[in-house]
């Protein structure tokens, strides 16, 4: 069995879209980044590049990279998927903890975890997502940044 954690946080910005899991999020800031800055994909991507032994998100898709500006993070998804397949490995489970002050993210789970459970070929079962907040805490706290935190785990594939 292999095991990889993953992490992401990006400054919030008023014009930007809050796309998290692939879930476009109302609210009056986004997230910024060179791709769409989706912190929950991205956290879970680095994790899969993790438990392959195989660096992290910005090894393979360098924010230097004009080809992933402004990208759908999904293509990241794809792109490991294809690693995973190569190596004749898939994702069995993930767990996530979405750390964000606003907008308060529970009426959202269900939608982020249907989205990343897609994504991933997986069943909504061996998908985990819980919101917390920061108690007000720093960057995160005072509403400037959403991090994201994931566990991955993998099995042999096809």
């Amino acid at each position: 069995m292999r095991i990889g954690i993953g992490y992401d946080i990006h400054a919030l910005a008023k014009g930007r879209k809050l796309l998290l899991g692939g879930v476009s999020i109302p609210h009056s800031h986004g997230l910024l980044g060179h791709s769409d800055g989706d912190v929950l994909l991205h956290a879970i991507v680095d994790a899969v590049f993790g438990a392959l032994g195989e660096g992290d998100l910005g090894d393979h898709f360098s924010d230097k990279d004009p080809r992933w500006k402004g990208a759908d993070s999904r293509m990241f998804v794809k792109e490991a998927l294809l690693c995973l397949k190569k190596r004749k490995l898939a994702v069995a489970h993930i767990d996530s903890v979405i750390i964000a002050e606003a907008p308060k993210l529970g009426k959202y789970k269900e939608a982020i975890k249907k989205s990343v459970a897609s994504a991933f070929g997986l069943p909504l079962s061996s998908v985990g997502v819980k919101a917390k907040t920061n108690e007000g805490f720093d960057a995160i706290g005072r509403g400037e940044a959403i991090a994201c935190q994931a566990v991955v785990s993998l099995k042999k594939g096809k």
